[in-house]
Order: structure tokens, then C-alpha cells, then sequence
């Protein structure tokens, strides 16, 4: 999934950034309320982690701006402010989640996770994925295939999730960069096809029916039936 950080203090940023990657998230991360404004408007997310006190433009008027044009994703306040007023209006404003500076790291997660859940649906958005023989646990990191354990590396976890997630429609290789990768990839570059041709490896190799297919000028599905 695609998060946005908006987040001007550098070590939080890259403290939070460094977290949500080896979560199998996608972070674009932003120093400012412009930018941030700018890619929530023209990127598509899932989900945004946003800081109040921002240089340019502050926090609550980025998040108006995003739910004046439409940008309806879970929102979670991160602030230094801790007057149950400051809440209040964090959430008035248009935030789904409020959470004080400091905080743990493993906090942080879970309510991106639950923000997630509950705009998602828990039956959208289960725990753990299955397409016939082919198990992902979201939570505990695991994948296995007709028993087997699969070992994949977190950018493979997070691409098999989202074809698991769209199982038995095809997506294109577009639709695959905007939701597994972040703002800075190329996409004049073949990784994606590489990605998939190493993920294909792992999933299919030892098994007869192939699931990972290649529609030729178009993209990828994941197979759901034999």
C-alpha cells in the first residue's frame, strides 16, 4: 500500500519512513504542507501520516484542502499538541486518527493499520489473503503455497499482496508502480518485470499450475482457479 508522510522533523521522518518500509508499505514522504498538498492531489494513496505545525502550509489546512478536493483516504494526525482542543479540532478539521508526539513506533503502525481496516472493511481488507492454494498473512509476514513457506523480500511481500488483493483482474504495470512503489521510482526502467519475474519464481516454480500471468500488452493477473 501507498502511504504519504508529510513530516518536516528530519529524524522523525526517517524514523517513521524506515518503519513503514520494512512494513511493506510505499512512503513518499514530503517536508512541507505545498508539497504534501500537491502530491495528495495528483498521487494516489491509501492512506496519509501527517504532521500539524508545517512550514508553508500548516497541517489542518492540508488536510481541509485534501477533503475540499475530494481526497477522502484515512488521515493520521501526528502533533505535539496534546489539549484534548487540539484533538477536537484535529479531528473536526478532518483527521481520522490523532496521535501525540512522542510516540512508538509500533503505536504508530497499528493505527495506520486499523485506519486502514476501517475504511477498507475488514472482509476488503482481511488479515490474511488467500487465492487457492496461496496463503499471505499480513500481520505475521508469511506466505506459503500448498503448505510450503515461501521466503520474499519486503518489496516481493508487498507486490504479491497486491495482486492477492486483486486476484483474477488484471492490473497493468502502472497501476502496479503507483500502489508498490513510491513517487521516485522510474518508470522508463524494466524493474517491475523483473520484480514479477523473480516473485513467479518463488510462487510458482515447484508447482505445475501457474498463478502470476503475463497479459501481453497489458499486465499481470493473479490466477484463481487451476
Amino acid at each position: 500500500m501507498r502511504l504519504l508522510l508529510v513530516e518536516d522533523d528530519v529524524k522523525i521522518a526517517r524514523f517513521v519512513s524506515n518503519g513503514l518500509k520494512e512494513a511493506g508499505f510505499a512512503v513518499d514522504h514530503m517536508d512541507n504542507g505545498e508539497d504534501g498538498l500537491h502530491m495528495a492531489l495528483n498521487e494516489p494513496y491509501d492512506v496519509a501520516v501527517i504532521d500539524i505545525m508545517l512550514p508553508k502550509t500548516d497541517g489542518l489546512t492540508l488536510i481541509e484542502e485534501m477533503r475540499n478536493n475530494g481526497i477522502n483516504i484515512p488521515v493520521l494526525i501526528l502533533s505535539a499538541r496534546r489539549t484534548v482542543d487540539d484533538r477536537v479540532k484535529g479531528l473536526t478539521t478532518g483527521g481520522d486518527d490523532y496521535l501525540t508526539k512522542p510516540f512508538a513506533f509500533t503505536e504508530l503502525l497499528a493505527r495506520v493499520q486499523a485506519l486502514i481496516r476501517r475504511f477498507t472493511g475488514t472482509v476488503a481488507n482481511p488479515v490474511k489473503l488467500e487465492v487457492g492454494d496461496l496463503v499471505l498473512d499480513i500481520h505475521t509476514r508469511k506466505v506459503e503455497r500448498a503448505g510450503r513457506k515461501i521466503d520474499l523480500q519486503p518489496l516481493e511481500f508487498s507486490l504479491l499482496e497486491y495482486l492477492m488483493r486483486n486476484a483474477g483482474q488484471v492490473v497493468s504495470k502502472t497501476m502496479i508502480m503507483e500502489h508498490v512503489w513510491d513517487y521516485n521510482f522510474n518508470p522508463q526502467t524494466n524493474v517491475v518485470e523483473a520484480r514479477i519475474c523473480h516473485l513467479r519464481d518463488k510462487v510458482d516454480r515447484d508447482f505445475a499450475d501457474k498463478m502470476i500471468q503475463t497479459i501481453r500488452g497489458v499486465g499481470y493477473v493473479l490466477k484463481t482457479t487451476a
